[in-house]
């Protein structure tokens, strides 16, 4: 077990440093007087700009880190480039890649080494072992879990296609829509639809009004106060914010990496640097967490302007802050996120994302860059009429990944070509989206090869159950009622892991979970 252990180890290193290696290893530079950047936003050519100037190069320079990436494939016109970029995306640490690189070896040899852990700890595969430390079962019951709601889904999710399509080919007179176009077909069918972009909406998000009104909210919810505090730092752009509680006590602290640089992993995620426990002088050791994302980092005097997805990004780790931050346990085992069932710990997380699409929060996020306005009501309303754009094919896509991780960690013989094959078999059945024979996603799947989700991937939907039942209180007792903020603090937060988490959500709710707050939110619930 131990060698296992050290060699699982060494080869999910092994899998981030391909990726991280082969994500900064390319970039397209393209000159001053270029065409093929007709239809990007001023703000990001501004970034493609300043990231050239900073290599003492005149013209653009494209990376494929996402706040290069996702602008191109949603705004380009030049089809070829966003091909281009698609290409070197969904290829990253495969055979395509530079020698040593390739993260299929890696994979292949982490499932035989999770089977070979599983059977010398007495079960069948590595989801069962997974299931362990889980509310769910068995592996069986969260793959009935997920084809359920793929059932719920999936007409939606064609719906959607359907439309994409569309409206490619006969109002963008598109010849044929490929995998590179959907982003870009999207972003102009929402334009149509509802008579807004997300350039418009990013006005009103910059990061330091977003992130001071994130902190009023739980301010007034948990009745603390959160101040920045002059600390050393690893990078100019951290900050260092301390925690007090009504009386003045520092009772935690959070730094915040939130923009994507040269080097620095990809994706968003809360970690912790110390957590909450009773020292031997009988001190109280108080928790310190990171906030990481990776958002556009500010150009010139501009603030970093935020999409409404990073938004919720920004909020949805900050939960997860909060949970490890607010716990009242004093045994390490069991405090803050620790010992926190894995399908549980994206409950609170989930639940901060909802109070993004509410008016009286929105006034407390929103500042226009320029004017400082608050989202005024017309825009804010086609934002919560568009809550449900493409939620089918957003769903499927999330259960296509989380179908995927379960039934490959079910299975008890894996070779070099299971990975592969089976991601093709689950398309096939839950998916609506179907990318050419060169796409390697499983190649980049962080979360289930280098992120402690392997066979947990399923925990995103899971806690989404809990997270869309647990704010339905929030909506019905009022947005900042302090007695429901109360409870959420004393019965889910401040729990850790003292307590099965399915114990501490009825005790919040007073009931068991229902799905049918998670349908009604995706508008995919039949009311009777």
């Amino acid at each position: 077990m131990t060698k296992i252990s050290a060699e699982e180890a060494e080869l999910s290193q092994k899998f981030s440093e391909n990726l991280l290696d082969c994500t900064n290893d390319f970039a397209i530079y393209l000159p001053k007087d270029t065409d093929r950047l007709r239809g990007i936003p001023e703000g990001e050519k501004a970034l493609f700009a300043q990231q050239a100037a900073s290599e003492g190069t005149e013209g653009y320079k494209i990376t494929l880190h996402m706040p290069n990436y996702l602008p191109i494939m949603q705004y380009a016109d030049d089809s070829s480039l966003r091909e281009e970029l698609y290409h070197a995306y969904t290829t990253r640490a495969s055979e395509f890649s530079p020698a040593g690189k390739d993260n299929a070896p890696v994979m292949t040899r982490l499932l035989e080494l999770r089977v070979r852990e599983a059977h010398l700890l007495g079960y069948k595969n590595y989801a069962q072992v997974s299931l362990v430390r889980k509310m769910a079962d068995t592996p069986e019951q969260v793959v009935k879990f997920l084809r359920e709601l793929a059932a719920k889904a999936k007409p939606a999710a064609l719906k959607d296609m359907e439309e994409l399509i569309r409206f490619g080919t006969q109002t963008l007179n598109m010849d044929q829509i490929n995998p590179w176009d959907y982003s870009y077909v999207s972003e102009k069918l929402r334009e149509a639809k509802y008579s807004y972009s997300e350039q418009e909406v990013k006005q009103y998000f910059p990061e330091p009004a977003v992130l001071s009104g994130m902190f009023s909210l739980v301010e007034k919810m948990f009745s603390i106060k959160i101040a920045q505090k002059n600390v050393p730092v690893w990078n100019p752009a951290v900050k260092y914010y301390a925690i007090s509680d009504k009386n003045g006590n520092e009772i935690a602290g959070l730094y915040t990496d939130l923009y994507a640089r040269s080097g620095k992993r990809g994706g968003a995620w809360m970690n912790d640097l110390r957590s909450r426990r009773l020292l031997d002088n009988g001190a109280i050791q108080t928790p310190v967490a990171y906030l990481v994302c990776n958002f556009s980092a500010p150009v010139g005097a501009q603030p970093s302007l935020l999409t409404l997805n990073d938004v919720e990004t920004i909020f949805h780790e900050f939960g997860h802050g909060l949970h490890h931050m607010l716990t009242r346990q004093t045994e390490l085992a069991v405090s803050g996120i620790s010992g926190v069932e894995w399908d549980a710990v994206e409950l609170p997380s989930q639940f901060m994302e909802n109070f993004v699409l509410n008016w009286d929060v929105m006034q407390t996020i929103s500042s226009h860059v320029k004017t400082h306005a608050k989202m005024p009501r017309a825009l804010f309303d086609k934002l919560v009429a568009s809550k449900n754009f493409e939620a089918g094919m957003a769903n499927v896509r999330q259960i296509e990944f989380a179908l995927f991780d379960m039934l490959l960690h079910m299975d008890e013989h894996p070779h070099k070509d299971t990975v592969e094959k089976l991601i093709r078999e689950v398309r096939k059945e839950v998916s609506v989206v179907f990318p050419p024979q060169y796409n390697r996603f499983a190649n980049s799947f962080s979360h289930i090869f280098a992120g402690g989700y392997a066979a947990g991937y399923y925990s995103y939907k899971w806690a989404e159950v809990l997270s869309a039942d647990a704010f339905s209180l929030f909506e019905e007792k009022g947005i900042f009622n302090p007695e429901v903020g109360t409870k959420w603090l004393d019965e889910v937060l401040s729990r850790g892991g003292s307590r099965p988490a399915i114990e501490s959500f009825v005790a919040f709710r007073g009931r068991e979970p229902s799905v049918d707050a998670l349908l009604r939110q995706y508008g995919l619930l039949e009311e009777k």
